[in-house]
C-alpha cells in the first residue's frame, strides 16, 4: 500500500487517525491553519505525486469553514500532481437542500457537488446521504456507505424483545425497513410536517401499532432533536412502553443535548461520522465507531475491489 495516502483536515482528525490504524499506514502530514484574516492555508508536507490520496473531512460544524478547507485541500493536492483524489465526506452537509421545493430557492446539495468536482476531486466516499438522488448531482464516481449494519448489530446484541422499528418520517422509511428486517421487527411510520424554513416540525400521525411495544426510532441525522422529541412523545401517547433512538449523524445543534436529556427517550445510539466530543457525556448517548467501515471502503477502492460486497 505504498501508493495509498490518507490525509485529514481539521474537522475530525481523530476519525482519520483511527482509519489509518485500521489500514496500518501512517496519517499523511500536512499543515492546515487559518490566518488572522480568516484565510485558510494548506501545505502538504510529503510527496504525493501519482499517489492515491484520500482526504477525510466531514462537513460538520463549523460547516462552511470545513467545506472551504476541504476545497482548498483538494486544490493543493491537485496542484501537487496527486494521481487520484477521493474526498471522504462521512457527513455531507446541505443534503436537505436537494430539490427546488419553493420558488426562488437554490439546490445547494448540487452546488456543493459542483464545487468539489471543480476543485479537483476525482471520487466521493460518503455515508448515508440525506437523499439518494444527491449521488446523481456528481459527474464523478460516488460510493455511498451505510451505517445500518453497525446500528443493527448493536440493537441485535442488546436483545430488546417486543420491539417495533419506527421511521421518523416517510423519507427514511426504506432505511428503517432494512433495520426492521434485520431485527425481525414490524415497521411503523410517523407522518410529520415541517413548519416553514425553521427547524420545527409538527407530528401528525403514527401509522402502525405501537401499543404495549418497545419502539426504536430510525433517522439519518439528529439535528436540533425537535423531530426526535416529538416522535418520542407521540409514540408514548400511542401506548409504547419505552422508546429508543438511533441515527447515523449526530449533528446535535442548538439545544439538542438539553432536549434529549429532558426527553423520556431511553437511549440514543449514533456513529462518529462527525465529532461528538463532550456530547457523549450525557448518559443516554452511545457512540459507535465508523472507522472500520471507512477504512475497509478505502482499502477496496484503492485495490479495485467491490464496495457493494461489503454489504452482501
Amino acid at each position: 500500500m505504498d501508493e495509498l495516502k490518507v490525509f485529514t483536515g481539521n474537522a475530525h482528525p481523530s476519525l482519520a487517525q483511527e482509519v489509518c490504524e485500521y489500514l496500518g499506514i501512517p496519517l499523511g502530514k500536512a499543515e492546515i491553519f487559518e490566518f488572522s484574516n480568516e484565510n485558510i492555508f494548506v501545505r502538504i508536507l510529503e510527496n504525493v505525486r501519482e499517489r492515491d490520496v484520500f482526504l477525510i473531512q466531514p462537513l460538520s460544524s463549523p460547516v462552511n469553514k470545513n467545506l472551504v478547507e476541504l476545497l482548498i485541500m483538494i486544490d493543493a493536492f491537485k496542484r501537487a500532481s496527486a494521481g487520484r483524489i477521493t474526498a471522504v465526506i462521512p457527513y455531507y452537509s446541505y443534503g436537505r437542500t436537494d430539490k427546488k421545493d419553493q420558488p426562488r430557492v437554490p439546490i445547494t446539495a448540487r452546488l456543493i457537488a459542483d464545487l468539489l468536482t471543480t476543485a479537483g476531486a476525482n471520487r466521493l466516499l460518503t455515508v448515508d446521504l440525506h437523499a439518494a438522488q444527491i449521488q446523481g448531482f456528481f459527474n464523478i464516481p460516488v460510493d455511498e456507505l451505510t451505517a445500518l449494519s453497525i446500528l443493527s448489530d448493536y440493537w441485535e446484541e442488546k436483545g430488546l424483545d417486543n420491539l417495533v422499528v419506527v421511521a421518523t418520517d416517510i423519507g427514511i422509511s426504506a432505511h428503517a425497513r432494512d433495520i426492521a428486517s434485520r431485527l425481525n421487527a414490524p415497521l411503523v411510520i410517523i407522518e410529520k410536517r415541517r413548519v416553514g424554513n425553521i427547524d420545527t416540525t409538527e407530528t401528525l400521525n403514527v401509522i402502525g401499532e405501537v401499543e404495549g411495544m418497545r419502539a426504536l426510532t430510525v433517522d439519518d441525522e439528529i439535528d436540533t432533536a425537535g423531530s426526535l422529541v416529538g416522535a418520542v412523545d407521540a409514540l408514548l401517547a400511542h401506548g409504547a412502553t419505552e422508546v429508543y433512538a438511533c441515527c447515523t449523524h449526530p449533528v446535535f445543534s442548538g439545544s439538542a443535548i438539553e432536549q434529549i436529556a429532558k426527553s423520556p427517550v431511553k437511549e440514543v445510539v449514533v456513529t462518529d461520522t462527525m465529532p461528538v466530543n463532550g456530547k457523549r457525556k450525557l448518559g443516554k448517548i452511545t457512540v459507535l465507531p465508523i472507522a472500520s467501515l471507512l477504512g475497509e471502503a478505502i482499502h477496496r477502492i484503492h485495490t479495485g475491489l467491490s464496495i457493494g460486497a461489503m454489504f452482501e
